[in-house]
């Protein structure tokens, strides 16, 4: 009778839960972008982190709330963290495309964390589209990057694991979207959650299933309740960026063949030599390890990782700690303070 209380009452809160409670500072904004500070509470690493978050849903997940947040572990750790929050766009921010989302928000923002932090070097981290986009970055960067980690993030899109079919009637030129895109101009929040939900779990019944289980203690239902919380925060998306994205990376794949041009540069892998930390995940079934190994290959980087986790596309802090593999590998590159 507990579970199910428990249960009844964290599926009826109308309430959303509080998220992002770790303290931080505005450094930077532009359009309806910001690029937050926050601070250690004793400083013990000389590298920052540049955090970049996906464009489908808000970056909260990365600061959930306390002893869940990968933010707050961090910072605890000892390093400065700063996160470029790129907002929620309006039908005026229909036209904005990778290279405006790399260029004028990744690097500008990159420039700024470097200035406000004095630091020499930076890391960057990258979640799923955001690590695509970090990785895009990273191969025409002029900024002294040190680090690079991906975190479930596609850089080879020869192969899909669900939709084949549908891809391979977009290359074939059987299937035309852009007509529909050019009409929709900016994708609504909620196609691009049923999209998500199409392509990760059309029928979606199992987190229920997980709030059961524990539904008399209060704490996991308050993580589950945020969690959830997240898993709805999809936000609409530029239609000229997801045609650019469909047609370079979906069908001509040409981030993985060094044909990628942003800005007038090209976006070749090899140009890359930051330390390299690629992480999949065992239970994804949004980006299998078949679209982020290969980065291994491409980039000229000496120092180099590919880690497999047990895991979702979601795995964060756990108990109030970032992972292991992941402070493990960055503590010894980010210049510790003796």
């Amino acid at each position: 009778m507990n579970k199910w209380t428990g249960f009844l009452k964290a599926i009826t809160t109308t309430e959303d839960p509080m998220v992002g409670m770790t303290p931080r500072n505005p450094v930077w904004k532009k359009n309806k972008a910001t690029l937050w500070h926050y601070p250690p509470k004793e400083k013990k690493y000389n590298i920052p982190i540049f955090m970049i978050y996906s464009l489908i849903n808000q970056p909260f997940i990365l600061d959930l709330g306390p002893k869940y947040s990968l933010i707050e572990a961090l910072t605890n750790s000892g390093y400065d963290v700063y996160l470029l929050d790129f907002g929620i766009p309006s039908y005026e921010d229909k036209d904005l495309t990778m290279d405006d989302y790399i260029l004028r928000y990744i690097k500008k923002g990159v420039q700024r964390a470097l200035l406000h932090s004095k630091a020499e070097e930076i890391s960057l981290l990258g979640f799923c589209m955001g690590g695509t986009f970090a990785a895009i970055y990273a191969s025409i960067a002029e900024e002294p990057i040190k680090n690079l980690i991906l975190s479930v993030a596609p850089v080879d899109f020869s192969t899909f694991s669900v939709l084949e079919n549908g891809i391979d009637l977009l290359r074939e030129g059987e299937i035309h979207l852009e007509p529909l895109l050019d009409a929709w101009g900016l994708i609504p929040a909620r196609s691009m959650k049923s999209g998500i939900r199409l392509v990760s779990a059309p029928i979606y019944y199992s987190h229920y299933l997980s709030l059961l289980s524990h539904a008399d203690d209060e704490e996991k239902n308050l993580k589950w309740r945020r969690y959830n919380h997240w898993a709805k925060s999809h936000i609409p998306f530029p239609a000229a960026t997801l045609k650019q994205m469909m047609n370079d990376l979906g069908k001509d794949n040409k981030l993985i063949k060094g044909q990628l041009i942003i800005g007038n540069k090209q976006a070749k892998l090899d140009n890359i030599h930051a330390n390299l930390l690629a992480v999949g995940a065992t239970y994804d079934r949004l980006v299998p390890k078949e679209q982020i190994l290969p980065i291994t290959d491409h980039v000229s980087s000496i120092d180099k990782t590919f880690h497999m986790l047990k895991g979702g596309h979601g795995s964060l802090a756990k108990d109030g700690k970032a992972p292991s593999y992941l402070t493990n590998w960055l503590s010894i590159r980010s210049n510790p303070i003796l």
